[in-house]
């Protein structure tokens, strides 16, 4: 599994810029993100290198953070691949909390980042079905 943060941000000009500039000062490299968002917040949702740093970083500097396993599955990148995962999840009964891409350099998969309800079900899933997860040392992160 990966470790995703969550972290709060009100929804206003300059927040998620004040966010992502931390990050950067401190030498953290952003790898995927999504951002849900309200007209008061948002839930800023990133994979990042080096989590366990991000995360000191963000509180260090104010903001309420998160920490998440999520799990990244290599989705075959072709019509129909993202169906070949769905439908099986569906079968064997995972709810998807929330789902994003992530794009990785030099690889012929997609990666599909998930939120589930269930890790552990999800895992045997894609095991059984011959689905490949990815770690965080495949996605460089740590």
């Amino acid at each position: 599994m990966v470790k995703q943060l969550s972290i709060f941000v009100q929804n206003r000009s300059g927040k998620l810029a004040a966010a992502t500039s931390v990050l950067r000062d401190n030498g953290v490299d952003i790898r995927a993100l999504t951002i849900a968002d309200t007209p008061d917040f948002g839930i800023l949702r990133i994979l990042v290198d080096d989590a366990a740093k991000a995360e000191q970083v963000l509180v260090d500097n104010s903001f309420i953070v998160q920490a998440t396993d999520v799990v990244v599955v290599a989705v075959p990148d072709e019509k129909g691949g993202l169906a070949a995962l769905l439908e099986p999840m569906a079968e064997c009964g995972v709810n998807i909390e929330y789902m994003y891409s992530l794009i990785s350099r030099d690889v012929k998969d997609a990666y599909m980042v998930f939120r589930v309800t269930d890790n552990a079900a999800f895992l045997a899933m894609l095991a059984e079905k011959g689905l490949k997860h990815v770690t965080p040392a495949e996605l460089g992160l740590k």
